[in-house]
C-alpha cells in the first residue's frame, strides 16, 4: 500500500499523511491553483516590462533634461517705488549691486554653517531629501494644502533662480524638474556655491558676499563662526531672524545652528561654547543707493505692508521688478526730513518720528522714522510709546457723547479716587492746580490731569476703551484710571489715525501708503480701495476740534507754535518722563510728532519743547501752498456767546464774553445771572443795545 502510495505521491496525485494515503485537491482546485500561478507570472512579467520601459522613459527625461539647457535665472529686479505724482522716490532694495564670490574663498565655517542650517544631508541626496520629503508630505496631508516643503539647498536655488515662492503644486511640480536639471547640470560644490551667491538674506542682501558687508562691514573671508553661523540662520526667515528688527531671534537662532554643527561633528563643543559667547556687532544700514533714494522710512514701511498686508512675497516685492505706487507727497516728504533733521541734528541721541495724513482719504503723505536713517533704520513711526495727555481728547471725546459740554466743570485740586478697592492719586504737572472749578476748555488746554480722571470715572473706563479701538488703537490698553492720563503705550501711527479721524469730522479713514502694485508686466496685482466709516457723530467732532484749538492759545501748553505756525488748527500735547508728542490738524493736514530717546532715558524738561518745533515747522510749510480755512461747521451744532464766569449766555453786560460750540440741544438756554440784560424800562439807548447784542448772539 505503501508502495502505491509513493508512486502515486511521486506522480502528484496524491500526498501522504502519517500512513495513510490522502488525495487533498480535486480537479477544479488545481485548475484554480494553476490558473493563479499563470496570472502571477504574467504580471511579474507585466511589472518587469514597465520597470524596463520606466527605466527607460525616465533615462530618456533625464538625457532630455542633461541635454536641454536651464531658462535664464531670475536677475532679481529692482522694484521702483513712486510718489503721490507719479515720480520715481525709491527702490525696494539697498545696498550694493548683487556680489558674487567662488567657493574658495569661502570659509569652511560658513559652507558647515549652512549646511548645518538648511540641508545637512546635501553631499548625500541628489536635490531631493526623502526624510525631509515624508515630513513635508505628512505636514501637507493633515493641513490639506502645501504649507511645508522639503527645501533642500538645490531645491531652494531653483526656487530662487527660476520660480516664485508660491505654495502650489504646479510651481512644486516645476521646482522639481528645474533641481533635477541643476544636480545633472552641476557638481555639488558649484550648486552650494551658487546658492551662497543668490540666496536673500534680509534687507535687500543677496548672497554671502553682500550680507557680510551689510551686517559686519566685512568680506566673507574675515567671517568668523560665530558671525558665519548667525548669516547662516537669515535665509530661513529674513524678516523673522532680522538683525535690526529681532535681534534676539537672530541670536537663537545662531545658537540652535551651532548646536547643529556640534552634532554634525563640524566643529567641537568647546568652539561652539566661544562662538555663543562671542559679542554679535551688527552695523546700521548703509545707504548706498543713487540720487532718487528718498523716503527711506516710508521705503520700508510699504514693503511690510505689501508682505504683511497684501500677502505678497518679499522676495518678489523687492526683487520682482514690481511698480508700487504710493500715496507719499515728495514735497511734505522732504519738509518734514527738514524739520526733524533742523530740531534734532545737534542733539545727541535724541530721536524723533512724523507721520502727516490727508484726514480725508487717511492716504499717508509723509514719514520720518528716526533722525538718521543710516545710523538706525527702525521705524520709530511704529515704535510704542507712553502718549501722555494726548490720549485725554479720546476721554474728553467720550465725555461729549455723554452729555458733557465744554462748559461742564470740575475742581481742578488734589484729588484721590478710589478705584477697585484702593486709592488712586494723580498730580498735575509741577503739582499746580487752578484751585476752582474749571470747564473742559481749560482742562483741555491746560492739560489739567484731575479733570481727566474725574471725567474718565464718569464716562466708565471701558467705554474710553472701546472708543479707542474704534478710533484705530490696537495697542494694548488696561481698564485703569491712568489710562486716562495716556500711561499705556501706543504708536504714533496709531495717534496720527485717530486724530486724522477728528480732523474729518468724524469719519474714519483707515491710514494707507499704497495706492496700487503692479508686476513688471504691467498688471495690477493690488489695488486700494476706499473704506470709510463714520465713528463719531459731526457734532461731536466738531465741538472737540473747536475744544483743541485752546492748546495752541496763550495758555495752552502748545502756545509755542503760534511763534511760528498761526493758521487755524486743533491739537493736543502730551508729555511722559520719557516722551514729548504732539498730534494736531488743520482741516486738510493732521500731523503726530513724537520725541524722546529709544533706551529709556529720561527726557529733561527743556527738550519736551522740541516736539512741539518741529509740529510748527513742518505744518508750516506743509501749507504754505494751500488756501488758510477756519474748520467747517457741521448743520448739527450752535454756536452761542457765553459768559464763561458762569456758563450762561452772555448779556450785554456781562464784563468777559466767549463763542462757544454746542451739540445743538446741549447749549445753555438761561442768561447770565449776575449781569442781567437792562429792562425795557430804562433809556431808549440802553434798549436798543440789547436788541442789536441778541440779534448778534442769536445769528451767531
Amino acid at each position: 500500500m505503501l508502495a502505491n502510495c509513493q508512486a502515486i505521491f511521486e506522480s502528484k496525485e496524491i500526498h501522504t499523511m502519517g500512513d495513510r494515503c490522502t488525495q487533498p485537491y480535486s480537479h477544479l482546485e488545481q485548475l484554480l491553483i494553476w490558473r493563479l500561478l499563470k496570472r502571477i507570472s504574467q504580471g511579474l512579467r507585466a511589472l518587469l516590462y514597465i520597470l524596463l520601459i520606466g527605466s527607460l522613459g525616465i533615462g530618456i527625461f533625464l538625457l532630455y533634461l542633461k541635454s536641454h539647457p536651464l531658462p535664464s535665472p531670475d536677475l532679481h529686479l529692482t522694484t521702483q517705488i513712486y510718489d503721490d505724482q507719479g515720480r520715481l522716490i525709491n527702490y525696494a532694495t539697498q545696498g550694493k549691486p548683487h556680489e558674487t564670490i567662488h567657493i574658495s574663498q569661502v570659509p569652511k565655517y560658513v559652507l558647515h554653517a549652512t549646511l548645518a542650517a538648511e540641508d545637512r544631508t546635501f553631499y548625500q541626496h541628489s536635490g531631493f531629501s526623502l526624510h525631509g520629503i515624508i515630513r513635508a508630505a505628512w505636514v501637507n496631508l493633515k493641513s490639506g494644502q502645501i504649507v511645508q516643503g522639503a527645501s533642500t539647498i538645490t531645491q531652494q536655488l531653483a526656487r530662487n533662480l527660476y520660480l516664485t515662492h508660491d505654495r502650489t503644486w504646479a510651481r512644486k511640480l516645476k521646482e522639481a524638474i528645474f533641481t533635477i536639471q541643476l544636480e545633472l547640470h552641476y557638481p555639488k560644490h558649484k550648486i552650494l556655491e551658487m546658492y551662497l551667491n543668490h540666496i536673500y538674506y534680509g534687507h535687500g542682501s543677496y548672497g554671502i558676499q553682500q550680507a557680510a558687508q551689510l551686517y559686519f562691514h566685512k568680506p566673507t573671508k574675515q567671517l568668523s563662526l560665530a558671525e558665519s553661523a548667525f548669516l547662516a540662520g537669515l535665509p530661513r526667515g529674513p524678516e523673522y531672524y532680522s538683525p535690526y528688527h529681532h535681534f534676539k531671534h537672530a541670536k537663537k537662532r545662531q545658537e540652535r545652528i551651532l548646536e547643529l554643527m556640534v552634532k554634525n561633528k563640524m566643529i567641537s563643543s568647546s568652539q561652539a561654547t566661544q562662538a555663543k559667547k562671542e559679542k554679535i556687532k551688527v552695523f546700521p544700514s548703509i545707504q548706498t543707493q543713487s540720487h532718487y533714494t528718498k523716503a527711506h522710512y516710508f521705503r520700508d514701511y510699504i514693503i511690510q505692508t505689501a508682505t504683511s498686508k497684501y500677502g505678497l512675497d518679499e522676495d518678489m516685492v523687492r526683487h520682482g521688478g514690481l511698480k508700487i505706487y504710493t500715496t507719499l507727497s515728495t514735497e511734505l516728504q522732504t519738509q518734514a526730513e527738514q524739520a526733524i533733521t533742523k530740531h534734532l541734528n545737534d542733539l545727541d541721541d535724541l530721536q524723533g518720528a512724523l507721520i502727516a495724513v490727508n484726514p480725508h482719504t487717511g492716504h499717508i503723505k509723509a514719514m520720518v522714522g528716526g533722525n538718521d536713517y543710516q545710523k538706525s533704520p527702525y521705524n520709530r513711526v511704529f515704535a510704542h510709546r507712553q502718549p501722555g495727555s494726548s490720549f485725554k481728547p479720546i476721554v474728553y471725546l467720550s465725555a461729549l457723547k455723554n452729555g458733557f459740554t465744554s462748559l461742564t466743570k470740575i475742581f481742578s485740586r488734589p484729588t484721590s479716587f478710589i478705584y477697585d478697592g484702593g486709592v488712586y492719586q494723580p498730580s498735575n504737572f509741577h503739582h499746580q492746580y487752578l484751585d476752582r472749578p474749571i470747564t473742559m476748555r481749560e482742562a483741555i488746554a491746560r492739560s489739567d490731569n484731575i479733570y481727566a480722571v474725574s471725567t474718565l470715572f464718569q464716562v466708565g473706563i471701558e467705554q474710553v476703551i472701546d472708543l479707542a479701538r474704534q478710533l484705530g488703537i490696537q495697542s494694548k490698553l488696561n481698564a485703569t484710571p491712568s489710562l486716562a492720563l495716556g500711561s499705556y503705550t501706543v504708536t504714533p501711527f496709531e495717534m496720527a489715525q485717530v486724530y486724522s479721524t477728528f480732523a474729518s469730522g468724524g469719519i474714519y479713514h483707515p491710514l494707507t501708503g499704497i495706492l496700487k502694485i503692479t508686476d513688471a508686466q504691467g498688471n495690477v496685482l493690488i489695488e486700494e480701495q476706499p473704506i470709510t466709516k463714520r465713528i463719531i457723530p459731526s457734532g461731536h467732532a466738531y465741538v472737540l476740534t473747536q475744544l483743541m484749538t485752546s492748546v495752541f492759545e496763550p495758555t495752552g501748553t502748545a502756545h509755542r507754535v503760534r511763534q511760528i505756525f498761526n493758521r487755524p488748527a486743533a491739537g493736543k500735547t502730551g508729555s511722559t518722563d520719557w516722551d514729548s508728542w504732539l498730534s494736531g490738524y488743520t482741516p486738510d493736514l493732521t500731523t503726530t510728532v513724537w520725541v524722546g530717546y529709544d533706551r529709556g532715558k529720561k527726557l529733561p524738561t527743556e527738550k519736551t519743547r522740541i516736539a512741539q518745533y518741529i509740529w510748527a515747522t513742518f505744518m508750516k510749510q506743509a501749507t504754505s501752498k494751500q488756501a488758510s480755512r477756519i474748520f467747517p461747521i457741521p448743520a448739527d451744532v450752535k454756536g452761542v456767546y457765553v459768559d464763561p464766569e458762569t456758563g450762561y449766555l452772555a448779556t450785554p453786560r456781562c464784563p468777559h464774553t466767549h463763542l462757544e460750540y454746542f451739540v445743538k440741544g446741549t447749549e445753555p438756554v438761561i442768561t447770565c445771572p449776575l449781569h442781567p440784560t437792562i429792562t425795557p424800562n430804562t433809556n431808549e439807548e440802553s434798549s436798543i443795545w440789547t436788541k442789536i447784542w441778541n440779534w448778534f448772539r442769536n445769528e451767531s
